[in-house]
């Protein structure tokens, strides 16, 4: 499908300023203006043209990101995580190659990308690391029935209760969490609606509707926010609608950084 009536603005896809390293798993992108520390944090981005994801750290001008482009579907992204010291050493090799430490680290997916960010928050060292996470049109499961309905489908539990426990650390102070979604049903496999539902009921919560614009000609519908969970629900159920998400990054990741100083967890 297409979409005529929002705006869906992009940015002209050419390459920011700065220093880049290509790292085993993705591209290693220092902004020009970057003051770089001994040890500051590390952005790493799963899914989505890099170039559009350079321009907002550019824009935010606080962060060093990794982009991880590895081709479509969520197992292509989970795969490469599910070994426990998968994520460390793309952290390792990126703090090498800049010659600092990173940490702690926030987490960005749009689309297929969320199928890293599942497994390396299943590890426990690497959900301790973690302090931010925004998920961008980009949570999706499976049908206990394998397909959905016939009024309200029953969502594979397995597939969302790492995105329960970031919940509910999030909602205590102890991480922060930003969830967008649109209103596109894939039909196979769980909608970013109703994996947003399933999180929101699962801490005892519920969608508070709005009308107001969002980045890049998106329209809100629909809010939650408690502690350091947000979740945002936007109009749309076409690929333009999909894509709005991706390119509306650099604001999503600027609320995301202005939340309250995080708990830290032992």
């Amino acid at each position: 499908m297409v979409e005529h009536t929002r705006a869906h603005r992009r940015v002209e896809p050419v390459a920011p300023p700065g220093d880049r390293r290509t790292l085993t798993l993705g591209t290693l992108y220092l902004p020009d203006g970057l003051k770089l520390r001994d040890r500051m944090p590390l952005w790493i981005h799963f899914h989505g043209a890099p170039t559009v994801v350079e321009i907002a750290a550019k824009r935010l001008r606080r962060l060093p990101v990794v982009t991880v482009q590895l081709g479509a579907g969520s197992s292509v992204y989970g795969q490469p995580f599910t070994d426990p010291d998968g994520i460390r050493r793309l952290v390792d090799e990126a703090g090498q190659q800049a010659g600092i430490t990173f940490g702690p680290l926030i987490l960005s997916s749009w689309s297929a990308g969320y199928g890293a960010i599942r497994e390396i928050l299943r590890q426990p060292p690497a959900y301790t690391a973690v302090e931010r996470v925004l998920v961008l049109d980009s949570i999706h499961a499976g049908y206990v029935s394998g397909s959905p309905g016939p009024v309200e489908s029953e969502l594979t539990p397995s597939d969302l209760e790492i995105w329960v426990q970031l919940a509910h650390d999030a909602v205590a102070g102890r991480k922060r969490l930003l969830v967008t979604h649109s209103e596109v049903f894939p039909g196979t496999f769980a909608s970013t609606t109703e994996t947003a539902d399933y999180v929101v009921r699962q801490i005892g919560a519920a969608r508070w509707p709005v009308l107001k614009w969002g980045p890049v000609g998106m329209q809100q519908l629909s809010e939650v926010k408690r502690g350091g969970l947000e979740v945002q629900g936007f109009a749309g159920n076409s690929a333009p609608d999909h894509v709005d998400h991706l390119y509306g990054i650099d604001e999503f990741m600027r609320l995301l950084l202005s939340g309250r100083r995080i708990t830290r967890i032992n």
